[in-house]
């Protein structure tokens, strides 16, 4: 779907308790993901904020690797208001939130089905692989297997960063055939305020992001052809 947005992690599901001694902070996140071996990744980055369950990714779609090698695409996703997208995922409150800045609308749509599992649910075994440096930090190399309440296992690759409290700057996860990567740069540990957590003042609000697409490109085309 055009203007359909990236999620990034899910921290009230597994991948959440990567960083459950980092529970709240801002970095520049850049997510790759692969769907078969040899295939061109897709991706995205942006500023993510998280607090808890809580999290904030505001994506500037000119910088993904299509518009990137396309400044025509770039150039209509601006036209269109589609160049940035803000997630807001507040799963215990079961709802996302898509924003277009663009528009001045947002779309609230449930959370995902895994979303607002309980921390509590969760198994966490860790086995070290390693040392490396990423990105300029020392990092144990480790190997994270998350077991939920049903026996379901998610295992990941997790750089922590020794300089930065154990934070994963960088963590590797294959499943379903899809192979995710996740690197955090600029990271800033501490509270986050709460208002970065609440749609914008005064903007639109729709049900779902078909229907604000629906509304708000109609409303642009009719005002590129209104006469002058």
């Amino acid at each position: 779907m055009i203007g359909a947005a990236p999620h990034g992690p899910d921290f009230a599901g597994p991948a959440g308790r990567l960083f459950s001694d980092n529970p709240s902070f801002t970095a520049n996140l850049e997510m790759r993901t692969t769907n078969s071996p040899g295939a061109n990744p897709i991706i995205f980055s942006g500023n993510l904020a998280v607090s808890g369950v809580q999290s904030r990714f505001e994506i500037d779609m000119t910088r993904t690797a299509a518009a990137q090698a396309n400044p025509q695409h770039a150039a209509t996703l601006v036209k269109m208001g589609l160049d940035k997208i803000i997630v807001i995922a507040c799963p215990d409150r079961k709802i996302s939130d898509i924003i277009y800045p663009g528009f001045n609308a947002y779309a609230e749509v449930p959370s995902s089905p895994t979303a607002g599992a309980p921390a509590g649910g969760f198994k966490t075994d860790v086995t070290k692989l390693g040392e490396e440096t990423i990105d300029g930090h020392p990092c144990v190399k480790n190997k994270v297997v998350v077991t939920d309440d049903k026996g379901n296992q998610h295992e990941y690759t997790v750089w922590n960063a020794t300089d930065l409290k154990n934070f994963p700057v960088k963590i590797e996860q294959t499943e379903g055939g899809t192979m995710t990567t996740m690197t955090f740069t600029d990271v800033k540990l501490g509270n986050v305020d709460a208002g970065r957590f609440e749609p914008p003042a005064g903007a639109t609000k729709y049900y779902s992001v078909g229907a604000l697409m629906q509304q708000e490109i109609t409303k642009r085309a009719n005002v590129v052809r209104a006469p002058q």
